[in-house]
């Protein structure tokens, strides 16, 4: 099942069901508001939700109207919590390397807690005061989850999952690596994130979803050329043990998202890289100094996953930086 949301002059949107090639959509709000107010019932409402899919599926062009996901909004505009990990071992060694960071030494999963309040659409302006803290995206993969009890085993944190998304953590370097030396989290070093239009159940990816991973190269363009291509199965931690390791000490209230960290994959030199973070630490590994500058106004980025046939999953995010504050 699919599931997205209209922008309206509602704050969280209005939920609809998208058919299985991202053409239509039929109005859902009858059975649930909004996509949070779904998750928060998920048990009550799946049902009708699948009626709604299976019919759009079933009979086309002749139910629904037509869908664009590139005009959605989020499929959470806001939530309760953003939790995002840093599971990709092969992110944090090229730091390490290329600034001689001694590793972090723990037997515990890296996560932060992001701000929530608020999502960015898939083709939102990504509104920032300055060029100066160092904008940077990150391309990754994130899952939904319904009330998880504190206390969850991984093992039994698979069936909490929900929904798939994919995601684009929007990072001021500069800011964050000032904000880090201070032993607390970050505030100004991370803005809002993006997401994709389109919300998946896990279903949906087949065997592209197994051991709490999502197994599918997430393309990632700069400015119309070509970034990045690492695919999303080199976690060291599934997303069953993120959720476990988040839920440790409180409970998960329903609609928590949590996030992969930054997808990077051990052969970067092939597949390119999901944030421009990590392609300054390779160039400080190969060429001794740093050749690829952070984002500006006008810069664009693209990144989108496609199934094993290139069918649509969750449509693309394609956002352009400007400042907060200037003319349209």
């Amino acid at each position: 099942m699919r599931l997205a949301t209209l922008k309206s002059d509602q704050q969280d949107g209005i939920l609809v069901v998208v058919s299985n090639d991202n053409q239509r959509c039929v109005r859902a709000d009858a059975v649930a508001p909004n996509l949070l107010t779904a998750i928060e019932h998920w048990q009550t409402v799946e049902h009708d939700l699948q009626t709604l899919s299976n019919s759009l599926n079933s009979d086309g062009a002749s139910v629904g109207q037509a869908f664009d996901a590139q005009s959605a909004a989020a499929p959470l505009p806001r939530t309760w919590q953003w939790l995002d990990g840093s599971a990709f071992p092969q992110h944090g060694y090229l730091m390490e390397k290329a600034y001689g960071h001694p590793p972090i030494e723990t037997d515990k999963p890296l996560m932060y807690q992001g701000l929530s309040d608020r999502f960015y659409g898939p083709s939102d302006d990504v509104l920032l005061p300055s060029e100066n803290g160092g904008i940077d995206f990150e391309g990754e993969f994130g899952v939904v989850v319904d009330a998880v009890p504190m206390g969850t085993s991984a093992a039994d944190a698979l069936k909490h999952i929900k929904l798939i998304v994919q995601l684009n953590d929007w990072s001021l370097r500069a800011l964050g690596v000032e904000e880090m030396k201070t032993g607390f989290g970050w505030v100004q070093g991370k803005p809002a994130c993006s997401m994709a239009g389109v919300a998946l159940t896990p279903d949906e990816l087949g065997e592209a979803w197994r051991d709490g991973q999502v197994h599918l190269p997430l393309r990632v363009d700069l400015n119309g050329e070509r970034f990045g291509e690492a695919v999303g199965n080199e976690m060291d931690y599934g997303f069953h043990e993120l959720i476990a390791h988040a839920a440790a000490t409180r409970d998960l209230p329903a609609g928590t998202i949590i996030g992969s960290g930054t997808v990077s994959n051990k052969q970067y030199d092939t597949v390119g890289s999901s944030c421009i973070s990590e392609r300054r630490a390779i160039d400080l590994i190969e060429f001794g100094e740093i050749r690829t500058p952070f984002m500006s106004f006008g810069s664009t980025v693209r990144m989108e996953a496609k199934g094993p046939n290139q069918e649509p999953l969750f449509g693309a995010i394609d956002q352009r930086v400007a400042q907060q504050g200037a003319p349209k």
